[in-house]
């Protein structure tokens, strides 16, 4: 494994890969499905961040999963969930929502309604141990992101606010901030900050806008404020990071 050095790698959004068909535009912020660059893969436990825009009456089909802890976040619309030990859920914006792929389960996610895209984000972190039962959680977090500042959305570091994760090296956390709100960055070895609505000014780097992605390693303490119009931003917080 390479030596980590302090650094803050800027991934445009007219930089990411992306899939595009009929029904769905995905830009993919590492390697996935059929585009693969052997240099972008992953940073920290984070494999994948996918940006979607499922059209309405369409969605993902029952496909697969192992090993795996997938978190979904919603940004417009509403996302339908069914799985294969049961589970059916409603995801919709300020919803969190997990799937803990574990030893193996099938789901499907649908945009249900006839008349508006979803707009999601899709992210998925290795798990610390594998071949668990599969699972899955949801919880409402709008009251506390009114709040402002950073709110906790999934972890596996113990936050009694988030739905846990089994990957105790990691939590995500959201924001929608106010128009010109400042809030510090967790402090971590990996940080992966995701732009998912409006701009923001990310300390030492500049401005940043929609979907754009900063990858921040050792490189603690860094302060963000959001631009005129408010922002949404993603931030995983990592303590470790795939071999």
């Amino acid at each position: 494994m390479p030596a980590l050095t302090p650094s803050i790698d800027i991934q445009r959004a007219s930089e990411r890969m992306a899939t595009r068909i009929d029904w769905l535009d995905s830009r993919h912020s590492f390697s996935f499905g059929q585009h693969h660059d052997p240099k972008n893969t992953h940073f920290g436990l984070l494999l994948v961040s996918n940006h979607d825009l499922i059209q309405p009456d369409t969605g993902f089909s029952t496909h697969p999963h192992r090993d795996m802890e997938i978190v979904t976040w919603v940004l417009d619309g509403e996302l339908e969930h069914k799985d294969s030990v049961g589970n059916v859920g409603l995801i919709y914006p300020g919803l969190a929502q997990r799937m803990s792929a574990g030893s193996g389960i099938l789901h499907s996610e649908i945009n249900a309604t006839k008349n508006a895209a979803v707009n999601l984000v899709q992210m998925w972190v290795v798990p610390d141990t594998e071949k668990v039962r599969p699972g899955y959680a949801q919880l409402d977090i709008n009251t506390e992101l009114a709040k402002g500042g950073l709110v906790p959305v999934a972890s596996g570091r113990g936050h009694e606010a988030a739905i846990p994760i089994r990957q105790q090296h990691a939590t995500l956390w959201a924001g929608r901030l106010k128009p010109n709100e400042r809030l510090t960055l967790p402090d971590a070895p990996f940080v992966h900050l995701y732009v998912a609505k409006g701009d923001v000014t990310l300390e030492g780097v500049g401005s940043l806008v929609t979907e754009d992605a900063a990858r921040i390693a050792l490189t603690p303490g860094l302060k963000l404020e959001a631009g005129p119009q408010g922002a949404e931003v993603l931030a995983w917080e990592m303590h470790a990071r795939i071999a």
